[in-house]
This record gives C-alpha cells, structure tokens and sequence, in this order.
C-alpha cells in the first residue's frame, strides 16, 4: 500500500519531537565530547586549544588509565559469568515451581529497582571490619574477620560479588521470557522418548533453545558491568592504591576533581568504543540466529 504525500507528512511531523530529542540530548552530547577529546580544555577555562592525538598519546603512557581498564575488564570477567550463570538458575528454579512464583520474582528483581547507591551504604555497614554482619558471622564460626574494601587485593572481586547480586535479577527476568517462549510439547516428547531426568531435558531442550537468549543477556550483562559507578564511588572511590578504579570512575575524577575535561574526554571516546564493540558483537549474534538485531 502506497502512503500519499500527506501520510508520509503527517508521520514526519509525528516523529519530529523525538528526533530533536534525540539531537539535542544524545548526538550533541557525544558530539561535544569527541570534540573536546582532542582538545586541552579544562572545566572553567574560556578558551580551549586544539591538540590533536595529545590526549590519547598522553593515556597510551599512563599506567592509571591502564590501570582502570584492566580493573573494569576483570570487573567484567567476574560479574558476567556469574549474574548470568545465577539468572538462570534462579529462572529454572522459579520456572519449575507452580507456587510462590510471583512473590520469588519479585524478591529477585527487587535488587534492580532498589537505588544502587543507597544498597552500597548498606553493603558498607554489612562489611564493616568492627561490627559488620559479614565478620560477625565469621567470627560466630571461628574465622577470623576481614576488612574487606581496604585490602587492595580482594577489593574488586568484593564489589563484583555487589555487582553479581544487583544485576542477576534482570538476567532472571530475561531468561524466564526466554523459558516462556519454549513449547511444552517439547518436554513431554521427550518425556515419551525417554529423556530419563531434568537434566537431559535441560541439555536436550532448554539450553539448545536458550542460546541465543543466552547470548543476548551475556552481551548485556557485559555492557552494564562496564558502567560500574556507583558501589565505587560509595564505596572505594577507586582505592586502596587504585586497585578498584574502574573507567567511569577515572572519567568522574579526570572531569570533575582534576577539571582536566579535555583527557576526561579522551578517556569517554574509548569507553565509548569499548560499548560500542560489544554491541557490534550482539548485532552480529542476532544476524547470526536470523533475527532482526
């Protein structure tokens, strides 16, 4: 059916106002930013300089920036695989029971519409080396207590442990859409044809059929733990000795405790294409499987 000249004005008009959203709050933005990568401005300053590379020759040699980059992809490699690996066993759990259903999915999403900046105040005093409930239980069964975000080298892996338990309710919600769309034909067939236990129903149907959900929440997974912010900020603000410096962090204090905007900059347009690259990697997973990306 062809659209008359009309039509296809009266459609135009209808997405003017979220197309000049879209300019206004999202594609200057990133436009002023990539600008300003490449140039010495600093927040305050009236004038700025063009600079050029300077920015990013000047990250390339400096061991923070690598720092951070490195802390953000070990952040990553912890928190992926266990937000997903819990998602879906809880959604396989909650799947398989008839009752009790509605109140668990809501205990499980509640982490993902609490304040996470709110819920890291709390985890400070749960791991309070004094009077915290972490090291009181410990010492209820004779270990010795911890001060868990001042030692350098288990700090990151205790905020991941936050970042597992604030994100696995989302990944839960998206792997029971996925086990929904599953035909229950399929398992009673297989019940006939003698798949023996839960298991091989498992590794036979749902995994199979669940792989490409999988693929999408793992891609996800990935790009939210990239924009860890919060429990840093709230908890760490980046120590001891940088060992929980992650990239947002280093852009927040780059722009706004050192006012160097121009490398803040700098460091975001990388952020950027590290986003980017991992939802090119998502785009190519569903033309892979045959779906609109």
């Amino acid at each position: 059916m062809t659209l008359s000249a009309s039509q296809n004005r009266a459609g135009l008009a209808l997405m003017a106002p979220a197309a000049m959203l879209a300019v206004i709050f999202l594609l200057l933005p990133l436009l002023a930013i990539f600008v300003l990568a490449f140039t010495d401005y600093q927040l305050g300053d009236r004038t700025l300089h063009f600079i050029g590379f300077d920015n990013f020759r000047e990250l390339a040699d400096e061991p923070i920036f690598w720092t951070s980059l490195g802390n953000t992809l070990l952040y990553s490699a912890v928190v992926v695989p266990g937000s997903v690996t819990l998602g879906l066993v809880s959604a396989l759990l909650i799947d398989a029971r008839t009752s009790l259903r509605s109140f668990y999915r809501t205990v499980f999403f509640l982490p993902v519409m609490a304040s996470l900046l709110a819920m890291a105040v709390v985890w400070e005093f749960m791991l309070h080396p004094s009077f915290g409930i972490v090291n009181t239980a410990l010492k209820a069964i004779g270990l010795a207590p911890h001060n868990w975000l001042k030692d350098g080298d288990i700090a990151l892996y205790v905020l991941a442990v936050i970042g597992i338990w604030q994100s696995f309710g989302f990944n839960m919600v998206l792997f029971m859409a996925g086990l929904s769309a599953i035909p229950r034909d399929l398992y009673d067939a297989a019940e006939i044809d003698g798949a023996p236990n839960a298991w091989a129903r498992f590794s036979l149907i749902t995994w199979p059929l669940l792989a490409p959900v999988t693929v999408f929440v793992s891609i996800t997974a990935m790009i939210r733990s990239f924009q860890v912010f919060d429990t840093v900020h709230a908890l760490t603000q980046g120590g001891p000795s940088k060992s929980t410096e992650v990239l947002l962090y280093t852009i927040y204090a780059e722009g706004f405790e050192f006012f160097r905007s121009g490398r803040a900059a700098a460091i975001t347009v990388v952020f950027i294409a590290l986003v980017v690259a991992v939802s090119l990697m998502r785009f190519v997973s569903f033309k892979k499987n045959g779906k609109p990306a």
